[in-house]
């Protein structure tokens, strides 16, 4: 009998049993279907992330743009953008991060228990002329950092992956490393599942382990638009709209299923086909393993098999994003390399008022505080097409992100140094083709 290449032959239940190999995850930039849905229903749930959202949508009152698009769309939708977004707060005499107090409408209201800053309000308007809403940072608040949005393009094959995997990886890295490189993996609330828990990826923080939670969240915090998983305005004042916002079409489904299916059926980024082939980035491939690169930012990773329940038994992995392998150069975990923002997440900006409600299975609010100085790995795949590199957009070329890398990376960024120019062009031109 000719097994195909990586197929395996299993007994089960005294039959022999075919175990296929995982199957490489599609890429590209045209907009087409990862295969989970079909091509009609990908470009409307796209139309959905594309959508421009008015005051009779609910937008704001607070909020930062009118579209998913809008932050989410270089080369295409659903990718990266130079788009970042203002996080402030302060430590207290203990060191401990606070949420900033932001006053507003000259002081009568106080905006707590986040550290997003909007940029942008719906008013003072010709309906409320004398209340002013804009947000503004206090002098008080000494710890300010920009974020970039994020590339969500494969993302479906991220949440795809098995919790295992990611504290695996975890161990993994501390154990090979002496205890130099240790990714912090994070249970986080499945915000859709009442009390479960996952293992965070998504976000700087890695706050939403689930397409859906991450979805409702940036429905509100980043557009103001109220939903079921996010219920509650940031602020009342100005606000006509009926409560929640987001509500089931016709289809029984709201705007953040939709853009949680658009994420999840969307091809991962893919290379440039043509730099890639070439020996130098071949070569700077091999120098990037072998320096320790491929340590955080790792090459290869495979979801969890078709049929698996996952998100708190909210979703189940489909075969379109099951026993698949993808290329993130990315581990979704969080590391200290010396550009951590200081900001620790706060629950009820990131999983709502109620959160308190419930007893969330793992959540650690002690783990959460540890990840002030830490950020998540930056997913490389795409990376050639972002103008501004690393969480703030502060390192403008390759070189300078590479260099900025200290904490956990610095014995690798020493190793890039000592390489001979030759061999810094060769590992430059590799990142240049992802």
């Amino acid at each position: 009998m000719k097994l195909l290449t990586g197929a395996t032959l299993v007994v089960s239940f005294g039959f022999l049993a075919l175990v296929l190999p995982p199957s490489e995850a599609p890429t590209g930039f045209d907009n087409k279907s990862n295969g989970m849905v079909d091509a009609a229903t990908h470009s409307a749930d796209q139309a959905k992330f594309e959508e421009v959202e008015g005051l009779s949508d609910g937008l704001g009152p607070l909020y930062n743009a009118q579209s998913c698009r809008e932050c989410h769309q270089n080369p295409t939708s659903g990718a990266s953008s130079q788009v970042s977004e203002l996080r402030v707060g302060h430590n207290d005499a203990k060191g401990v991060f606070q949420n900033p107090e932001i006053p507003i409408n000259n002081g009568t209201e106080i905006i707590k228990d986040r550290s997003l800053i909007n940029d942008r309000a719906i008013c003072p308007s010709g309906a409320f002329p004398n209340t002013e809403i804009q947000e503004h940072v206090p002098d008080s608040e000494k710890i300010r950092t920009f974020r970039l949005s994020l590339n969500l393009l494969g993302d479906g094959f991220v949440e795809a992956l098995a919790d295992q995997t990611l504290i695996d990886l975890a161990k993994g890295q501390c154990k090979k490393s002496d205890g130099k490189i240790c990714g912090q993996f994070l249970y986080v609330p499945i915000v859709e599942s009442p009390g479960k828990t996952g293992i965070g990826r998504f976000g700087w923080k890695d706050q939403h382990a689930s397409l859906l939670s991450f979805s409702g969240d940036a429905y509100l915090n980043e557009m103001g638009i109220t939903n079921r998983l996010q219920p509650d305005e940031v602020t009342r004042l100005c606000n006509t709209a009926s409560e929640p916002n987001d509500t089931a079409g016709p289809d029984g489904l709201s705007d953040i299923d939709h853009f949680a299916r658009f994420i999840r059926a969307s091809e991962a980024p893919a290379r440039d086909q043509v730099l890639s082939k070439t020996q130098d980035a071949k070569d700077g491939e091999a120098l990037f393993e072998k320096i320790g690169c491929s340590t955080c930012h790792i090459a290869t990773l495979t979801t969890a098999p078709s049929g698996t329940s996952i998100n708190g038994g909210n979703f189940t992995i489909p075969d379109a994003l099951g026993d698949k392998t993808f290329h993130p150069y990315g581990d979704f975990l969080l590391h200290n390399v010396g550009t951590g923002d200081g900001i620790v997440q706060s629950p009820t900006e990131h999983y709502g008022r109620r959160f308190a409600q419930y007893t969330w299975t793992n959540f650690s609010l002690a783990e959460h505080r540890n990840t002030a100085p830490k950020m998540r790995t930056a997913p490389l795949w795409g990376v050639r097409l972002h103008s501004r590199l690393m969480h703030d957009g502060a390192s403008l070329t390759f070189t300078d992100a590479i260099l900025r890398h200290r904490g956990e990376a610095a014995e690798v960024t020493e190793r890039f140094e000592r390489l001979k120019p030759s061999e810094k062009q060769a590992l430059l031109t590799f990142l240049r083709s992802l």
